[in-house]
């Protein structure tokens, strides 16, 4: 290592002409240079620079040693040129896991950074199951609710309020709910092992706009560990669900789904990025963090 710094100091001599100007370039004393290229020589046995008064002059051993430092030292600066495009342009390959539902906010919240950053490809794991972050090689993960302990460094994007939603047909059947305990005993929806202990029911905590509160355990008809399905099952029918609000906007509009209990809210779920490490984030990784929480925070229903 202590030659690979005295090879680059000669290298800059003969690049520059003079011991004096390879200081100026390398911010140290002219003597400091003149050492380092003398002990190189004496810890090789080998005369690389005539010295006069006037100039400087390679020998033989010098021209040769200096065509490998010359390749050596333009390597290290493409490796450095290297560092500051991945520094301060997003390129390369940007691994990123995010749950399913997740899936259809990925690319329009992506696609500009893409078309803007043509060195810059994209390795999408859609996956509502906990996978290994390292293992994985994931570059920024998205990750929705409380988040368990983690040597991770998790930013907050936004919020997703949670909406009881059912179908007009399921309640023009088994009627409109008018208090939390009329939805004791409904066909429920449930995402399993959620938002609720796996074969211990939903549980849902309610906050009414005036300050009451309600807790209630709630049987599942059906669960599964997909949204995405959940909301397909509720636009048939089949039952009452907390759908995230984002997810539920449109249908809403459209009439194809109505809100229960609208007064009665449930807590948020925050929307985080995951990112392996705090400093010296890759500009790929900041860029796409800043795309995504833009994108998501300007979605109907989701909240900053």
């Amino acid at each position: 290592m202590d030659d690979w710094k005295a090879l680059a100091v000669f290298a800059s001599v003969v690049r520059h002409g003079s011991m004096s100007a390879a200081a100026r370039q390398l911010g140290l004393s002219t003597s400091a240079i003149s050492q380092q290229v003398r002990a190189l020589e004496q810890s090789h046995g080998v005369t690389l620079l005539h010295r006069s008064t006037r100039k400087l002059a390679l020998t033989d051993a010098g021209e040769r040693v200096y065509a490998e430092c010359a390749r050596m030292v333009e390597a290290a600066e493409r490796a450095q040129q290297q560092l500051r495009t991945t520094r301060d342009a997003p390129s390369g390959e940007l691994r990123l896991a995010a749950p399913i539902g997740f899936g259809p906010y990925i690319a329009p919240a992506l696609t500009p950074l893409l078309a803007a950053h043509p060195a810059l490809t994209l390795r999408l794991l859609v996956d509502d199951a906990m996978i290994d972050l390292i293992d994985a090689r994931i570059d920024l993960a998205v990750r929705v609710g409380r988040l368990p302990d983690s040597s991770w460094v998790a930013r907050r994007l936004c919020a997703i309020e949670l909406w009881l939603c059912a179908a007009p047909a399921y309640l023009q059947q088994h009627g409109q709910p008018r208090t939390p305990e009329e939805l004791l005993g409904r066909h429920w929806l449930s995402q399993g092992g959620a938002r609720g202990n796996e074969g211990m029911g939903l549980l849902l905590h309610l906050q009414h706009d005036g300050g009451q509160q309600r807790t209630l355990r709630v049987e599942p008809r059906v669960s599964s560990n997909n949204q995405l399905l959940l909301q397909q099952m509720c636009l048939a029918g089949l039952g009452l669900a907390l759908l995230g609000s984002p997810d539920a906007h449109a249908d809403i509009q459209a009439g194809r789904l109505q809100r229960v209990l609208p007064e009665w809210r449930l807590p948020v779920l925050d929307v985080w990025a995951l990112t392996p490490q705090r400093d010296a984030q890759p500009a790929k990784v900041r860029h796409a963090t800043e795309a995504l929480a833009d994108y998501l925070r300007s979605l109907p229903g989701m909240l900053p």
